[in-house]
């Protein structure tokens, strides 16, 4: 089973903490063990908010992890304690994966892990992480980077799409979609799509389009277009393309399409059928077409991320097969 440990100190954001342990301390309905081994690691007794939390483990804990995660910091004027700088870094040293939620993306600054790469944070910290570690690729404009080894996320909703991500990497989009379905979330937010800086996520059944988005997913391989759902939404094509900018921060096709290869993703990992069946079950028409789109979207051809996610797990053993994926 693979193991994730949060890392934490005094100082650290609650709601990142918490939806960490919601997500990686989970168990599945059905399923005879949980997804991961999750502890929380820690130097004795720490304040968290109004709150006190007493860790499983030492910081001394963190390179025996195969996934570290390290949570919002509340102060981000003042520099992380040492002591968690250099257990993170240490844990990158042993091969762990290190992920930020939020403003942690200072931790994993100050520790080295993001000099030379493309991070994220907060939207409103962006500058600051710019200003005090100018190595760093700071992209204010995205939910989450994936650089492999090391993942950021902005604030908020954004850490919940990142640690969604991680379990679809790890155990693929069935089990990462009833996870979401369990916490009452969106299954799936692209990481290169833009931070909703004046606009707030809106709860699950309280948009114009709650209606018309599982209709859609039920009907993926008709084919649609944005009359069919401006039809359905009792709506103007071009009231329907505003709301879906302020639901899902894009246009009604590109978010077709995105429903489309997630579930084409699903049907490679979980069944046997051909592409050519496939692609009509996705509302793609064809084998070249869903080629073309996978692999434009995901980053390599269905049959290669076929071959990657079956089995799903992967653990520190390598099990699983590598896979390049770009960046979103």
């Amino acid at each position: 089973m693979a193991t994730v440990a949060l890392a934490v100190t005094d100082g650290m954001l609650h709601f990142e903490l918490s939806l960490a342990c919601e997500v990686f301390g989970a168990d599945m309905p059905g399923s005879v063990a949980p997804l991961y081994h999750l502890s929380v690691c820690g130097p004795s007794a720490v304040r968290i908010g109004r709150f006190r939390l007493e860790p499983d483990q030492g910081l001394d804990h963190l390179p025996h992890a195969d996934t570290v995660i390290v949570p919002g910091w509340a102060d981000i004027d003042t520099d992380p304690p040492v002591e968690l700088v250099d257990a993170v870094r240490a844990a990158h040293d042993a091969g762990a994966r290190v992920v930020s939620l939020c403003t942690g993306a200072f931790v994993l600054a100050a520790a080295g892990l993001l000099d030379g790469r493309r991070a994220t944070t907060h939207w409103a910290h962006t500058q600051e992480l710019t200003r005090r570690h100018p190595r760093v690729a700071v992209d204010p404009d995205v939910l989450y980077v994936d650089d492999g080894s090391v993942l950021t996320s902005a604030g908020k909703a954004a850490a919940m799409d990142l640690c969604l991500h991680l379990v679809r990497l790890d155990h693929g989009s069935s089990i990462a979609n009833t996870l979401a379905r369990r916490l009452v979330v969106p299954p799936h937010r692209d990481g290169g799509q833009a931070q909703f800086v004046t606009t707030p996520v809106p709860a699950p059944d309280n948009h114009p389009l709650a209606d018309l988005l599982p209709w859609v997913v039920q009907r993926l391989d008709h084919p649609l277009t944005v009359e069919d759902m401006a039809r359905r939404a009792r709506m103007s094509s071009r009231n329907l393309g505003r709301h879906f900018r302020t639901v899902t921060g894009t246009t009604p096709l590109r978010w077709l399409l995105t429903q489309r290869i997630r579930h084409a993703q699903e049907l490679l990992e979980t069944t046997d059928d051909t592409l050519d069946t496939i692609a009509a079950n996705t509302g793609m028409g064809t084998a070249t077409t869903l080629r073309r789109h996978f692999n434009r979207t995901v980053g390599v051809p269905p049959d290669a991320y076929r071959r990657t996610f079956r089995p799903h797990r992967q653990g520190r053993d390598g099990s699983r097969p590598p896979l390049s994926l770009p960046a979103p």
